[in-house]
């Protein structure tokens, strides 16, 4: 073996194929003194025995261009370094064997469509042409993507492996990673059982050992190890080496051609987790103990589709652990608890599929300081307080591994792990029929059923109109005449204090902070492309203090990305204070005169205008009140101390009495944002979205000679013009819109839907998405055109927007 070297720009830990492929990239991209180290050998965790299933299409665009680029990398590597790979590009396909699950192929094939891939619908007899093996008697039909395909996971290591070698890496198998030298909060070496190398960035790529690995170090990485199986059975008559790859989702099974034989394998509704108490030493190049009585319920699914299995000779059961993740998608990033020390893990059983895309990604990731395009749905800072408990997730993993081929059903939720963070008011709002959903831990209403009715505060899910579609629009009706009251404690708040707070602030925001203390900021923060990083509101609560309000699932991306961009040499610190505030917002026509009633202050438009905060009292508690609306409404955010929350909850819900006040959910804040078309964050906007294509360049302090970051790109966009502009689209009631429905210009694909759903007030189903042209963008552009929604693979017409729906201080509602 070659002598360590004592320095490298960057570490790799983990020569599975997401590590190797990250070496393969950085190297591509200049960083010759790259060092991967494997404990074992190549590929000895986990990748040795993958399924090596590639398939594309997700559900975000990123995300399945990046397993795009895996496809396309494939294609040419074995040219590249001489190696073969085992890669074919022989087709997927994928069943349905009931009418939903039919919608679901059908609605999937359409966001294939939106993302530029090739998904065609077949009968039953089509499908089985593909695939003669199959029994297709219950088959309602199938979609095929062409460009999937299937690799040897250990050939298509090796070869890229030889690439980065070729490139200038530096691998070093029989290299064990004993520690990490960290000062001052900075990575300054990794230490090994062969020596230490001085370096600064870290990519920890180390499968399954990942997590309790990182947690040395202070990193959360929320993955665990599950049992998965599959078999491998001897040559069986009719399989032919250019079978297509094939998933059953009904049947919960997947297969591939191997050796004239088949790979079958699935995904349990009763998984075993594994290593509970840790991983073994020594494991490597390891298998589990077959669990035949475990896999029979695969097997007799699975005899139903291939009846020449019954026969066929069993090669192998292979029972080998993977890293599940709590929500079924990698994760990837810098981590925001230690800098330069970034990850790569959490693959889920897709990792081959995902192991080139995401090795790019990464790399690209250490090379620039960022992606190179929104990855939020894999970043590793999507996690957040309850992902630090190894058993809740655990418990959440198992749900997400037990759910990976159920029904994709809009809106679905969780259920396992709950509830694990409530709001104070959680009981009272129970009791009065609140179906709650989850995020990032935290119990919230989606809308309270009503007794007297006959509905019951649970989600019965469908692709049609669900079971709540009533009751939200009854609280949706009390927004728009009367008043709603929300819980919105989960929201993630923050306090930056210091002299030097407004300097810094100003310089990660994109738009001015510096007003009189009291003033409220709508704000977004750029990356240096002009892409939004946050959407969040400011409050001016001192000279020398702000209150920072977001999203409740951005709470650790956000809190990472003011911190981070904190110039250097500023005085002033940053706080989570989520958990110990409590949010109420009083929204509706009616609010004013409800909120007059309990407090003494003056809350007229004239002492109390929009944008501002003030301190107010209300039964003996001191409340933030923000005049702010995420709904369209006349309104007030009251911000307070937990321990006053029910006090402040009972006098508000008594005062609203005569007022028609009652509580509201998270799905009619979504039908009211739609109308009055506020963006939502992580889908509407985000770092691939900047604010003039998005219609929030109002918001972008340009007229202003202040520096701030991404100021450059903003200027340089509001001059020269956008290439995509986001525009409201609505059509029939009867339409279900998701999001991710592709948008025709003309005839002409522009573009997908970001977001969707229903507005009540102007009975219309609502979307929103950017049409998209290489040669500009402008509104008249967008207005002139006639516009289609393929929806579920039909076209339906849509007429275009490019102002709110709704507007309350227009008085104006758009048919």
């Amino acid at each position: 073996m070659t002598d360590l070297p004592t320095s490298a720009k960057a570490v790799i830990i983990g020569g599975g194929i997401v590590g190797v492929s990250t070496a393969y990239h950085l190297a591509k991209l200049g960083w010759t003194d790259t060092v991967l180290l494997e404990r074992k050998k190549l590929t000895s965790g986990t990748t040795f025995h993958a399924a090596g299933l590639v398939g594309q299409l997700r559900s975000n665009a990123n995300i399945t261009q990046l397993l795009g680029y895996s496809v396309d990398l494939y294609n040419k590597i074995e040219e590249e370094t001489g190696l073969g790979t085992g890669w074919k590009m022989n087709g997927g396909l994928r069943l349905a064997c009931n009418e939903e699950r039919w919608t679901e192929v059908k609605r999937q094939a359409t966001t294939a469509h939106s993302f530029g891939l090739e998904m065609e619908l077949l009968t039953p007899s089509e499908a089985q042409k593909l695939w003669p093996l199959m029994n297709v008697d219950d088959v309602v039909g199938a979609a095929y993507m062409p460009t999937d395909g299937q690799a040897n996971p250990s050939d298509i290591t090796q070869a890229l492996a030889k690439g980065a070698r070729m490139a200038g890496a530096s691998i070093f198998e029989d290299t064990k990673v004993t520690d990490i030298e960290i000062e001052d909060g900075r990575i300054r070496a990794v230490i090994t059982d062969q020596g230490r190398i001085e370096c600064e960035k870290v990519i920890c790529c180390a499968g399954q050992w990942t997590r309790d690995f990182a947690a040395r170090f202070g990193v959360n990485v929320p993955l665990v190890p599950m049992e998965h199986q599959y078999m491998v059975t001897e040559a069986i008559e009719g399989v032919t080496s250019d079978l297509p790859t094939l998933r059953d989702p009904d049947r919960l099974t997947y297969y591939k051609e191997e050796v004239g034989g088949l790979v079958m394998g699935g995904y349990e509704p009763n998984p075993i987790p594994w290593a509970k108490t840790g991983i073994p030493k020594g494991f490597h190049y390891s298998l589990l103990d077959s669990n035949f009585d475990h896999f029979e319920q695969l097997m007799e699914l699975a005899l139903g589709r291939v009846p020449a299995l019954e026969s066929a000779g069993i090669k192998t059961l292979t029972n080998g652990p993977e890293s599940f993740t709590p929500d079924g998608n990698f994760i990837i990033g810098e981590s925001p608890e230690l800098r330069n020390f970034y990850v790569g893990a959490g693959f889920n059983a897709f990792g081959i599929a995902a192991g080139g895309g995401a090795g790019m990604a990464l790399a690209e990731w250490v090379h620039k300081g960022e992606p190179p395009f929104d990855l939020w749905s894999a970043d590793i800072r999507r996690f957040g307080a309850p992902h630090f408990d190894t058993d809740w997730v655990r418990t959440r993993t198992i749900e997400a591994y037990a759910k990976h081929y159920t029904m994709g059903w809009p809106h679905e939720e969780n259920r396992s792990g709950r509830p694990c963070r409530k709001s104070p008011l959680y009981d009272r709002l129970a009791a009065q029929g609140a179906c709650f959903g989850e995020k990032l831990g935290w119990e919230r209403p989606n809308w309270f059923a009503d007794a007297s009715q006959g509905e019951e505060p649970r989600d019965i899910y469908t692709f049609g109109r669900q079971n709540w579609f009533d009751a939200v629009g009854r609280e949706h009706r009390a927004a728009r005449e009367a008043a709603v009251l929300f819980d919105q404690s989960s929201f993630a708040k923050f306090a930056l204090k210091g002299p030097d707070a407004v300097e810094a602030l100003n310089w990660i925001a994109a738009n001015d902070v510096d007003k009189p203390v009291g003033a409220l900021t709508y704000t977004q923060m750029l990356n240096d492309h002009g892409g939004i990083e946050c959407d969040l509101t400011v409050g001016r609560v001192a000279r020398d203090e702000f209150y920072i309000v977001t999203g409740t699932g951005f709470a650790t991306h956000d809190f990472d990305w003011i911190r981070r961009n904190i110039p250097e040499g500023l005085n002033c610190q940053l706080f989570d204070i989520t958990s110990s505030r409590a949010v109420l917002s009083l929204m509706g026509p009616k609010s004013r005169d409800i909120l007059a009633a309990v407090t003494s202050q003056d809350v007229s438009n004239e002492a109390f205008p929009f944008g501002t905060l003030k301190p107010i009292g209300i039964a003996g508690c001191c409340v933030d009140a923000l005049r702010v609306t995420y709904v369209g409404e006349l309104g007030w955010e009251l911000h307070l101390p937990v321990e006053f929350a029910t006090t402040v909850y009972e006098a508000l819900m008594a005062a609203g009495t005569d007022h028609g006040l009652i509580n509201a959910g998270y799905r009619a804040i979504d039908s009211l944002r739609l109308e009055k078309g506020y963006r939502a964050w992580g889908s509407d906007i985000g770092p691939d979205h900047t604010p003039f294509e998005a219609g929030l360049g109002w918001a972008v302090k340009l007229r202003k000679d202040i520096p701030f970051k991404g100021r450059a790109a903003a200027k340089a966009q509001k001059e020269g013009g956008v290439k995509k502009l986001i525009a409201c689209f609505t059509t029939d009631p009867e339409v279900v819109l998701l999001g991710r429905e592709t948008i025709y210009r003309n005839g002409e694909r522009v573009g997908w839907l970001t977001s969707g759903g229903y507005g009540y007030t102007v009975g219309k189903s609502i979307g929103y998405g950017y049409v998209r042209h290489p040669d500009g963008v402008t509104r008249d552009f967008v207005e002139s055109g006639s516009y289609e929604l393929e929806v579920g693979t039909e076209r339906v017409a849509c007429a275009v927007h490019m102002s709110p729906l709704y507007d309350p201080a227009m008085t104006r509602v758009k048919a």
